[in-house]
């Protein structure tokens, strides 16, 4: 095989297909060049785009060009620059003999859409779980804390423990087993209140006339109230 024809022929149609974009960066020993590739959509400010850089060798095309990889700005923060240069040489690898730039050109713009397009996905699917994650924690804050019969309990135990009325409770107690009756009274004011209602209840009373209807018929003299001495009775005189 005419090895230094193959390359030449190549070079000639590379020029032709990527007019204008392709930069011939040495000619000895053998030829270096570059060609630029970019995803879909990049030209609108989304996607992926690096620049591919080969140089031939002595037995190519039956044996692979050495194969650079030109990074645009953030590229590595975002591609494995490793797993890309494999992809591209398995490419190589099954085209062995054959000139091979244009398919590992185009091989290599393939992967930057799928790339992309995995990337994207991902980012998408990031955010909308970050939004899912966002709404759930507001709709249980709103909700707050199911309450049941054994969780009431058990916060009333931790609110009284808090605030020490179990405690005061206590305290409470002691103090008023060691009261008289009189402090007692004097203390709780509920006891004057009870004596206060206890009269006030008892204007609402009522009498039954009719118990007094026959006081007329008693025969009770003046005379008998004059002579009435509290105590003594009428055999003493």
């Amino acid at each position: 095989m005419d090895y230094n024809y193959e390359q030449t022929s190549e070079l000639e149609a590379l020029d032709s297909i990527y007019c204008g974009d392709m930069e011939v960066l040495e000619t000895k020993p053998f030829h270096k060049f570059s060609i630029p590739i970019k995803s879909e959509g990049f030209d609108d400010g989304e996607g992926l785009a690096c620049t591919l850089t080969f140089t031939y060798t002595a037995k190519y095309p039956e044996e692979l060009p050495v194969i650079e990889v030109d990074d645009e700005e953030n590229f590595e923060d975002i591609i494995d620059t490793d797993e890309f240069l494999e992809h591209l040489q398995k490419q190589g690898e099954e085209n062995l003999g054959m000139v091979m730039i244009f398919t590992l050109v185009s091989a290599g713009q393939e992967w930057l859409n799928e790339k992309y397009d995995t990337l994207k996905r991902e980012k998408e699917e990031r955010l909308l779980a970050k939004i899912k994650a966002d709404e759930e924690a507001e709709q249980k804050r709103f909700e707050g804390t199911r309450v049941t019969v054994e969780t009431f309990l058990v916060w009333r135990k931790q609110f009284e423990l808090d605030m020490g009325i179990a405690a005061k409770r206590e305290r409470d107690a002691k103090e008023k087993s060691k009261l008289t009756g009189k402090e007692l009274f004097l203390r709780d004011q509920t006891l004057n209140e009870s004596d206060l209602k206890f009269l006030e209840d008892g204007d609402a009373v009522k009498v039954d006339e009719s118990l007094f209807q026959d006081l007329d018929d008693l025969d009770i003299s003046d005379e008998d109230d004059e002579d009435y001495v509290p105590g003594r009775s009428s055999d003493s005189e």
